[in-house]
């Protein structure tokens, strides 16, 4: 038995409570300490000191180890349902051992890998037993996975469901496509694909996440500019474009209507989608969205900065101010279910650093970033409130994606642990982190909060002032339990 003596613990909105959480590797018990404090009682260090000298102290029995939280903020451990680990095959850009071990760094106990960045890619349950194998002693976190459909997966309907329902068996937190992709091994589908698929995957009741930007639109307007030796980021910003998010998201609402399976807009981008998203949203049909911090903070413009134009590259790229706005208005308002990263990291000076743009590798290593930028830029600016960031970071993906025992701080859950110090703010640097490839939009970015400790199921896998208690290999795979099906 262990003790986490002095934290403050988010009840509801933007109040907290002092309180020691007892626990092994599940939560035993929340002992709170204090009535409720707001949040403005206590946002300066000099304000909470003054309500910490009020607070009674407490003895402890010898037998258990006391941890102490020095009167931070604990959340459970923050989840990320969208990342690109690359374990096996394209562990030249990222592996699991660099990508797990900054997740920690980043306050992240549990992470969903997606099934596209894979040699094989998991698209049956042949090759998610390869990957299962190749990554079960290499992570520090708990992980998940993604299953996937490619369009080379649509010649043998019968084999397809097969894959579908093997995978679904194996504990999958539901299926990826794509609208447009630019990999060979896991190509993209076409909407009347799209559809025959959903109405497969509809019988699973797992989502199906979507890259939703429309490859016609994409492809005549890329070839104009490639072939007038037009090689600039515009360039790209400009195939990219609103609209061509817009239309992807259009036709997936109609599909999702069609069909009646959960549709999940992946990495949303742009303020057209969303409004077509909420609309949808508020005729029940079944589709939902998620946002990334790059989306967030960084328009247009930024590109325009040649320190970090390589760097911010991504797919889709970040749009304007409106844009910005409209997102984190809908995480607010709970359109937008969650923050992720898409984290997709490479060797920066490998494939970062071409002055064609269209060559430079488009993702960014975010992992460890996402809980001080959403603590730094949503709660502490006032965007959005103290509970409402918890969720986004955890509790909606656990409850979203059926992890079992995640996402919350009550009795029985998996003891996950991120101690926020709001108190401390933190200048990024590339040279800092702990993914393979360190680079970052964000260099030089001051987030006004810092991760201070990480503990997965008890034990401690992350503290920046002391020894973790485990190393790379203690995370554990997390099988999805299934729904009752519907085929």
């Amino acid at each position: 038995m262990k003790v986490f003596k002095n934290i403050l613990l988010n009840t509801n909105d933007n109040y907290l409570r002092i309180a020691d959480i007892y626990f092994s590797t599940k939560i035993k018990e929340v002992r709170f300490r204090s009535d409720e404090i707001n949040w403005t009682e206590i946002s300066t260090k000099e304000k909470r000191k003054k309500v910490i000298s009020q607070i009674v102290k407490v003895n402890y029995p010898q037998n258990i180890k006391v941890i102490s939280g020095n009167f931070n903020l604990i959340i459970p451990g923050a989840i990320d349902p969208h990342v690109h680990f690359d374990t096996p095959g394209f562990e030249f850009r990222e592996d699991f051992e660099h990508a797990s071990t900054a997740a920690a760094f980043g306050g992240v106990t549990t992470i969903v890998d997606m099934p596209c960045t894979s040699i094989p890619a998991v698209t049956s349950q042949k090759n998610f037993q390869v990957k299962l194998k190749e990554v079960k002693e290499r992570s520090l976190v708990d992980f998940a996975f993604w299953g996937g459909v490619s369009g080379t997966a649509l010649t043998d309907i019968s084999l397809l469901r097969k894959n579908i329902f093997d995978l679904v068996d194996a504990g999958v937190a539901g299926f990826k496509v794509y609208v447009t992709s630019g990999m060979k091994d896991f190509t993209e589908l076409t909407y009347d694909e799209i559809e025959q698929v959903a109405k497969i995957i509809m019988q699973t009741d797992k989502p199906m996440a979507v890259h939703a930007e429309d490859k016609n639109l994409i492809i005549n307007k890329k070839k104009y500019f490639q072939t007038k030796g037009i090689n600039s980021w515009e360039a790209y910003c400009s195939v990219r474009n609103i609209r061509v998010e817009s239309k992807a998201v259009e036709k997936l609402v109609e599909i999702a209507k069609k069909t009646k399976a959960k549709f999940h807009i992946v990495h949303l981008s742009s303020k057209a989608a969303l409004d077509k998203i909420r609309k949808a949203q508020s005729e029940n049909i079944q589709i939902t969205t998620e946002t990334c911090p790059q989306y967030l903070f960084f328009t247009q413009k930024d590109f325009e900065n040649d320190e970090i134009r390589n760097y911010l590259k991504t797919a889709p790229p970040v749009k304007f101010e409106k844009d910005k706005i409209a997102l984190w208005r809908g995480l607010k308002n709970g359109s937008i279910k969650f923050v992720t990263t898409d984290h997709a990291g490479t060797v920066p000076s490998k494939e970062k650093t071409s002055n064609n743009f269209w060559e430079v590798y488009g993702g960014i290593p975010g992992v460890e970033h996402r809980v001080p930028f959403l603590f730094s830029e949503g709660f502490l600016k006032g965007r959005l409130s103290l509970e409402q960031t918890v969720k986004l970071l955890s509790t909606n993906a656990a409850e979203f994606y059926k992890i079992d025992r995640k996402g919350k701080i009550e009795k029985n859950y998996d003891a996950d642990f991120a101690v926020i110090d709001l108190w401390k703010s933190e200048k990024v640097k590339a040279c800092n982190m702990h993914s393979k490839g360190k680079y970052t939009p964000f260099e030089n970015v001051e987030f006004k909060a810092s991760v201070e400790k990480t503990i997965l199921r008890g034990d401690i896998i992350m503290d920046k002032k002391g020894n973790p208690e485990e190393k790379t290999g203690y995370g554990k795979f997390i099988k999805i339990k299934e729904s009752p099906q519907r085929r």
